[in-house]
């Protein structure tokens, strides 16, 4: 029997997927005809400003500049006779203008402007939810940072076990990262406030007069953008577009290790954190004792598709001449960015419910006799013989207490050299993993700290 491999794959990832209707909303053709609408009424009431159209022709285009006075089916009907969108939906609606006033509908304008246009204002839109769902996700990062700071588990380096660390310096780190692609992200907005395009069929202002460029100011002003959009910006300079998927595509590397860090931990061989599920939820059609990390996989997933389509947009900042349409990866943002909401809202479930075993945390650092301790061993025997003598010292226990599966501890104790410069005291402290993570704790509450106060600073950025 013949297999669809894409049903299959649908399958498994819609029991994670979170349909983030916000950002969809975004793309979708109504809105999609609606702000093209708005943005020639924007053109049409910059022009009249100017004196370029007539004021009366600019407030009935604004007047008429609704969604319903484009029919879906006489748009169709249209675009299937001329085969071009712009021209299409500007034929349809001109039959809604009074007094002439179509004459002075998309003056000077070309279809990329008008295109280009609603792009930034689509990824500006875009950009806010996203930023709100990032910003949401680090309330619940601080969180679960700040109620864990003190929770001891053990580091690990290479996959090995490594030195004693606590869960709350591991979320920091993670907080941290999340922090730095929001300040990305908010650059990335500064850049699409400033590109608002209205600079013709050539990128020269051809046909928009000697006012070009005060008119795309106050263009770009209408629309809720900068008075200062980027004057060399053009239709092949695709690089805002791609700054702003490369930017969603390192926050969905970001996303992907922390889902990686939940799937390894949750394993069964190290137990340190759980997926909280329904107790209805099924793991398998055949293993009823499974209990399957679905999100934190999920985030796997996004992180190794989200980058792939970042590149397809990056492959539109090369294009020729002044413009052309071998690229055109608009279907591929939407993707992009719906995608990357979805990432978002599945790691904000994640962290609302995630299970930390401290217990066990705390029984894998004990794991290996002792051994994480070695470090600290090491730098309280140093005084008394030097760094060199103590480190080849406790290497030859360690390597003991791995062959001869021997508390590392127990070792110390019995060995004269190591008694003779300490007391049985001093070891037990030694061997204490809680009083020594470090500044793990400190860290921790710096990171914290920059979050919140960062947060205050976020307000410009989110209208």
């Amino acid at each position: 029997m013949k297999v669809n491999y894409f049903f299959f794959i649908a399958t498994i990832f819609c029991t994670t997927q979170v349909v983030a209707k916000d950002v969809e909303a975004i793309f979708s053709e109504r809105n999609r005809t609606q702000q093209v609408l708005d943005i020639e009424a924007a053109l049409a009431r910059a022009q009249g400003e100017l004196g370029i159209i007539p004021v009366w022709a600019a407030d009935e285009i604004s007047a008429k500049a609704r969604s319903e006075n484009v029919p879906a089916d006489e748009y169709q009907n249209e675009y299937e006779k001329v085969r071009h969108r712009m021209v299409a939906l500007l034929n349809v609606w001109q039959r809604s203008l009074d007094n002439g006033a179509e004459q002075y509908m998309h003056y000077g304008a070309t279809t990329v402007d008008i295109y280009d246009t609603l792009l930034v204002l689509q990824l500006k839109s875009a950009t806010d939810a996203l930023l709100e769902l990032m910003r949401e996700n680090e309330l619940l990062m601080i969180d679960l940072a700040k109620e864990h700071a003190d929770t001891l588990m053990i580091g690990r380096t290479l996959g090995q076990h490594a030195l004693p660390i606590t869960f709350g310096k591991k979320v920091s780190t993670w907080l941290g990262e999340n922090r730095r692609n929001i300040e990305r992200l908010q650059q990335v907005r500064g850049s699409l406030q400033q590109s608002a395009i209205l600079k013709g069929a050539v990128g020269s202002y051809l046909g928009l007069g000697s006012e070009g460029m005060a008119l795309e100011n106050a263009f770009s002003m209408e629309l809720g953008l900068s008075d200062n959009p980027y004057v060399s910006d053009w239709h092949p300079s695709r690089d805002v577009f791609a700054h702003y998927a490369y930017v969603v595509a390192m926050i969905s590397r970001s996303y992907g290790r922390i889902g990686q860090e939940i799937f390894l931990l949750q394993s069964t061989d190290i137990g340190e954190i759980e997926e909280v599920r329904r107790k209805t939820a099924v793991g398998s059609s055949t293993m009823p004792h499974k209990k399957n990390p679905s999100k934190s996989e999920a985030l796997i997933h996004y992180s190794r598709t989200i980058p792939r389509l970042a590149e397809v947009i990056g492959d539109d900042m090369v294009n020729f001449y002044e413009r052309d349409n071998t690229s055109r990866p608009n279907r591929v943002i939407e993707e992009i960015s719906i995608d990357t909401a979805n990432m978002l809202i599945t790691a904000r479930a994640l962290l609302k419910n995630l299970q930390v075993n401290a217990d066990m945390m705390k029984a894998n650092v004990m794991k290996t006799n002792g051994l994480v301790m070695s470090q600290r061993l090491v730098f309280t025997l140093a005084p008394h013989m030097g760094k060199t003598s103590a480190n080849d010292l406790i290497h030859q226990l360690a390597v003991q207490s791995i062959e001869q599966q021997v508390n590392l501890e127990n070792l110390v104790l019995a060995n004269d050299d190591i008694m003779s410069l300490l007391t049985a005291e001093q070891i037990r402290q030694v061997f204490t993993p809680e009083s020594y993570t470090g500044l793990a704790k400190q860290q921790t509450m710096a990171v914290i700290d920059y979050c919140l106060q960062q947060r205050v600073n976020d307000a410009k950025f989110v209208d």
